[in-house]
């Protein structure tokens, strides 16, 4: 306005709240080794989520567009992302793109759950950090899967906690029901599925990696 004594300047963009939160600024501009320090994490945190659900490589590319060789040297941080490569990926993943830069607001120890729905089932994660025991909140919906489901394997470890309802454990050539309260562990290299033999909703709290403390198992053979 003519005359005014007033003036107004646009907030840094560090000043604005989001995934930038987590470096730190100067002179109002992102510090270029914090920046380069987010990007090299990036790949260790693309490899763990692919990993966490058994995704080749092969199947990635499919479904982004991306090639394998890109995807791969994305992983191993011989490449950085563009936001198109983020964007394609977070919509593969069904999570939000800070999630693939894993950049919580600076000081918060919470983990804020963003609630992901796969194959009918919802997965609340309660782990932020790649690498090492990854924690999940995995909620069945009554008669899931509706079918037999086929047996899968993949790396790594799991235990499994049922917090309420209960849940079928296939297992090689074992089944058993885990009611809730009860505990199971099992290597992942082992063909393994799960049925949801509640009326109602079924909730699991699962752990995943591939080592760690074994936790003490008890379930009861299927009723035949």
């Amino acid at each position: 306005m003519r005359g005014s004594s007033h003036s107004f300047t646009a907030a840094p963009l560090c000043a604005r709240r989001g995934p930038v939160d987590k470096l730190r600024c100067r002179n109002g501009k992102v510090g270029r080794v914090e920046l380069d320090e987010v990007l090299k994490a990036v790949g260790p945190r693309l490899r763990a989520m692919r990993q966490e659900r058994g995704t080749t490589l092969a199947e990635l590319s499919r479904s982004t567009g991306i090639s394998v060789s890109t995807l791969s040297r994305l992983e191993s941080g011989g490449r950085k992302p563009t936001l198109e490569m983020m964007l394609l990926l977070a919509d593969a993943y069904q999570v939000q793109i800070d999630e693939l830069i894993d950049a919580p607001v600076t000081g918060d120890p919470r983990v804020h759950m963003r609630p992901v729905k796969r194959h009918g089932m919802t997965y609340v994660p309660l782990s932020r950090r790649p690498g090492g025991l990854q924690a999940f909140k995995q909620i069945y919906p009554p008669g899931w899967p509706g079918y037999e489901p086929e047996q899968q394997v993949h790396e790594g470890y799991e235990w499994l906690y049922v917090l309420s309802g209960r849940l079928r454990l296939l297992l090689g050539t074992h089944h058993v029901v885990l009611a809730a309260g009860e505990v199971a562990e099992f290597d992942t290299r082992t063909p393994h599925a799960f049925v949801n033999e509640a009326d109602g909703h079924t909730e699991v709290l699962a752990l995943f990696g591939p080592q760690g403390e074994r936790m003490h198992v008890r379930a009861r053979p299927a009723a035949r």
